[in-house]
């Protein structure tokens, strides 16, 4: 289902100033566009305004993405949701598509990338074939989503997520500098 600009899309984040571009963005290219700040609002929204689709933000103050995510699924079944989080993971990413998103993005991500993760949703759909194998990260992959997921707890401070992973600040910031693994 290919997205219409008309379309009245939901972005749910706690971070207002990241929320409110989005909605601007969304707005000027002509969706009806509404936030919400935690899930109870989150909720209020889907039952007051009945969007058409949400971009939901996997980690928030009290409850959590996912669990927006089943009460969404429960109060909007045609609701389509895509999960954009800053602590990206394949366990959660798996989670998040078995409980009805389509589709799993990495912050920080405009509007274009969350408009074409919409409109990939059909390409998505299509089966696996049965002699699809799931390939588990690699070491290097793992280490490099642990160490951005310690970051971000540690509000971008260097020095104490390297205090945290055990590691001497410089060592984490070369590893920051590279490239995530492809696998």
């Amino acid at each position: 289902m290919e997205l219409r600009a008309t379309q009245k899309i939901l972005l749910v984040d706690d971070e207002q100033s990241f929320r409110e571009r989005l909605v601007k963005a969304f707005n000027r290219r002509g969706f009806t566009a509404l936030g919400a700040a935690n899930f109870a609002e989150a909720m209020e929204s889907i039952r007051t305004e009945q969007p058409d689709m949400a971009v939901i933000d996997l980690r928030m103050p009290g409850k959590s993405g996912l669990e927006l995510i089943a009460a969404a699924r429960s109060a909007a079944p045609e609701m389509r949701m895509v999960v954009l989080t800053g602590y990206g993971s394949i366990a959660t990413a798996t989670e998040a598509v078995k409980m009805g998103a389509v589709a799993y993005l990495p912050k920080p991500a405009d509007v274009d990338d969350i408009i074409n993760a919409f409109n990939r949703e059909q390409e998505a759909a299509a089966p696996m074939p049965a002699d699809h194998d799931f390939r588990a990260p690699s070491l290097a992959r793992a280490e490099w989503e642990h160490i951005n997921r310690v970051l971000n707890d540690c509000d971008g401070n260097i020095s104490l997520a390297a205090q945290r992973l055990g590691l001497h600040r410089r060592t984490l910031q070369r590893k920051l500098h590279k490239y995530p693994p492809r696998q």
